[in-house]
């Protein structure tokens, strides 16, 4: 732990890095916070207010350590919403009614936190969330882009603003208005600078933000007007309307309506979509995070609860944690959460003291900005990023878009998830797996002894449904641990649980630990795509599974080339070979898979699945040996840890042994054998010294060959690549042994 004395130097040592992060996001912050109030038929300086108090309550009381809070994207569409339906056609009182609203959904984001519900966002497929996201970006792109060409107060819902983009343009030609061309004009260039301002390399221009740049050019063309005394072409209904004193013109939340249905939808809706927005920002800023920290969500929701309230009562919109600020404020150094204070800090003063400048803002540049942040949450690369990863993903991708743009947000990612779920169930030709398994504990979670690997085993099903088991136990482990995750008796894994453990993956290697997920390489998908729904269909035919390799197989392919040898990822019925070692003796063997093996064929590692026992006794085990000829024979034995398969081997003859001078290694593992001298003579004291310093593993020789096995389970690459060295070396030290008798 950092003492408090070391923890406040570093504080202020970090604190210039932090004061820059905070001011450089604020020149993104003060035009977006803008604009998405305008967007959502608010008064423009409803969206400070949330960036402000935000930066101020979640800095001091947050979970989090890099973010930036304020307005956000995604709920731009729900407060119009709101702000329309509760006002019945009168925006201001809509208004009041929405900040109400907005009131009671901070107070339930706080009991959320309390309820420990900030795995929320993991409830929802990863698809259906990608499709809510995408129809908010058309919704804010159907109505901003009419307001940047000058057409302000364009009526009609999302999908009649968008057919009228056409028209919306080719009216430009017959207008006889100079605003609107102005407004037009101004609206196509800021869209411009969007677009290609991440396209100059200027180390200079680019310590300002396209946002940032947009507002200086548009003021600063208000001036030149001024100073030449040329008409300035905007009327003023073009302009930013900020009030007088701002102070003064705070307005309050009128809470009328508080028992009405239309305001309890409002409300539920409100916090839905904040918290989703927040709690995926907030995962994906904790990956940006140079000092690899992991935010408490939970206590974040909190804070962000608070803010919500208080902004609300304030006048202000939601509260919620913001990945494109976030990202900036990142990039910019920032070390701590005191960077989301100085972003509202600087705030404060551009709107006290440039509340003249800010008047002189054009509708249709903040408009643009909007418009390019609609697109980029609904590019057509997002799109097509999607149907990489499966056919039936666009289904929910696009089902979840129409739904939420015919309906509401709240109906739509409802679609989205019934729409994932009936795919599921065709998928698996299954309505049972998810019926019958959903509410039984189907993770299997342990360490292995002496300091091992966390295994955990998965049954049944894993998706969206019930990803948060699987989440929960790897939460407990340290992210600098090793961990296996086994699939093996998961007949179905969805596109969300794989997304998921890539996050995890990753978080894990940056912190020096390792995830390795194992035992999905037969399972069938029809994608390249590592994301891809992976699947067990019952009662059907064995397939090839080489079709489309997992990532296990790729890195199995890539560790028969690091020892120069083959790797085989088909099944082979043809394991007759094993029938020679009493292991197997009392076994039914299925197939072996993942073949590697040597240019020789003398040496080899594969996956094996065997059965034992029968009936409703019969337990199927799926399990990574390794196989190695030997040029000359050497005499029968058995090595196990501590005699557990004693019994088994005094059955086929074997006799306990012990190596003299050797009490350690007699006491910890169990030796058997047909011919006690000629396994004592074997049994040299290199051989003796290699397998007592080295990791423990089942050793069998059947007089030409040996079978050696780490654990009844798959093993994880890493495991594959120490057993084929384990047992190169040991293959040299029995020949050695026996040649030198």
């Amino acid at each position: 732990m950092i003492a408090k004395k070391d923890r406040t130097a570093i504080f202020i040592k970090d604190l210039p890095q932090n004061v820059f992060a905070g001011f450089v996001v604020s020149l993104i912050a003060l035009p977006l916070g803008l604009g998405l109030a305008l967007a959502s038929e608010a008064p423009p300086i409803s969206g400070i207010i949330p960036a402000v108090v935000g930066g101020v309550i979640v800095a001091v009381l947050g979970g989090s350590y890099v973010t930036i809070t304020g307005p956000g994207n995604g709920l731009v569409i729900v407060l119009l919403g709101a702000i329309t339906t509760l006002g019945g056609g009168d925006l201001y009182q809509g208004y009041l009614f929405t900040l109400a609203a907005v009131v009671f959904s901070g107070l339930l984001m706080i009991l959320l936190g309390f309820l420990r519900m900030g795995r929320l966002a993991d409830f929802f497929p990863a698809s259906a969330i990608q499709g809510m996201l995408a129809a908010i970006g058309i919704g804010i792109l159907a109505k901003q882009f009419h307001i940047m060409i000058g057409h302000n107060n364009e009526p009609g819902n999302i999908l009649n603003l968008l057919m009228q983009i056409p028209y919306g343009l080719y009216s430009l030609w017959e207008t006889d208005s100079l605003s609107v061309l102005f407004a037009a004009i101004i609206g196509f260039l800021s869209l411009f600078i969007m677009v290609f301002y991440s396209k100059i390399r200027n180390r200079y221009f680019q310590l300002i933000p396209a946002p940032m740049w947009i507002l200086i050019l548009t003021i600063s063309f208000s001036y030149f007007c001024s100073w030449f005394k040329i008409t300035y072409p905007l009327d003023e209904k073009f302009l930013i309307p900020i009030p007088n004193d701002v102070l003064s013109s705070l307005v309050f939340p009128n809470f009328e309506k508080v028992l009405q249905m239309d305001f309890i939808i409002a409300v539920f809706s409100i916090t839905l979509i904040a918290s989703i927005e927040s709690l995926l920002s907030i995962k994906a800023v904790d990956k940006l995070d140079p000092a690899n920290r992991h935010s408490n969500v939970n206590k974040d929701l909190k804070a962000l609860g608070l803010a919500t309230t208080i902004s609300g009562l304030l006048g202000g919109l939601n509260v919620v944690t913001v990945i494109a600020r976030s990202s900036v404020n990142v990039n910019t150094g920032a070390t701590n959460r005191s960077a989301n204070f100085f972003h509202a800090f600087f705030l404060v003063a551009f709107v006290l003291i440039f509340q003249e400048q800010l008047r002189k803002i054009p509708l249709s540049a903040l408009a643009a900005i909007l418009v390019y942040t609609g697109y980029k949450l609904a590019t057509p690369s997002a799109m097509k990023k999607i149907a990489q990863i499966g056919k039936e993903q666009i289904i929910i991708f696009m089902g979840t878009i129409i739904a939420t743009l015919v309906t509401n947000l709240i109906t739509g990612i409802v679609v989205g998830i019934l729409i994932t779920f009936i795919i599921h169930i065709l998928i698996n030709k299954s309505f049972l797996l998810f019926i019958t398994h959903l509410g039984k504990p189907n993770i299997l979670m342990f360490r292995e002894p002496d300091g091992g690997n966390y295994f955990i085993s998965i049954k049944h099903f894993c998706s969206f449904l019930n990803y948060y088991k699987l989440k929960d136990k790897l939460d407990l482990i340290s992210e600098n641990e090793e961990v296996i995750l086994d699939f093996s008796m998961c007949s179905f894994v969805d596109h969300t649980v794989l997304e998921g453990l890539e996050n995890y993956r990753e978080i894990f290697d940056l912190k020096g630990g390792h995830i390795e997920l194992v035992g999905l390489d037969k399972h069938e998908t029809n994608s390249v795509h590592p994301f891809a729904i992976r699947k067990i269909i019952p009662l059907q035919a064995l397939k090839p599974i080489e079709r489309y390799f997992t990532r296990r197989q790729e890195d199995l392919k890539e560790t028969a080339k690091d020892f120069g040898w083959n790797y085989i990822p088909k099944k082979k019925k043809k394991t007759r070979f094993l029938r020679n070692f009493v292991f197997f003796k009392s076994k039914n063997i299925r197939y072996s898979y993942n073949q590697l093996e040597d240019q020789d064929r003398k040496k080899g590692v594969f996956d094996l699945e065997f059965t034992e026992g029968e009936f409703i006794a019969k337990e199927v085990v799926k399990t990574t040996l390794m196989y190695v000829s030997l040029k000359n024979n050497v005499p029968l034995f058995t090595l196990d840890k501590e005699g557990l398969l004693g019994v088994l081997y005094n059955l086929s003859g074997f006799e306990d042994i012990d190596i003299p001078g050797h009490t350690d290694f007699n006491k910890r593992f169990h030796l058997s054998g047909e011919n006690q001298d000629a396994v004592s003579k074997l049994f040299t004291d290199e051989i003796v010294l290699f397998l007592e310093s080295n990791p423990y593993y089942h050793i069998e020789s059947n007089g030409s060959a040996l079978l050696i096995l780490k654990k009844e389970r798959l093993l994880s690459v890493k495991e594959i690549k120490r057993m084929i060295y384990f047992g190169k070396q040991l293959q040299k030290l029995l020949q050695s042994s026996q040649n030198g008798q």
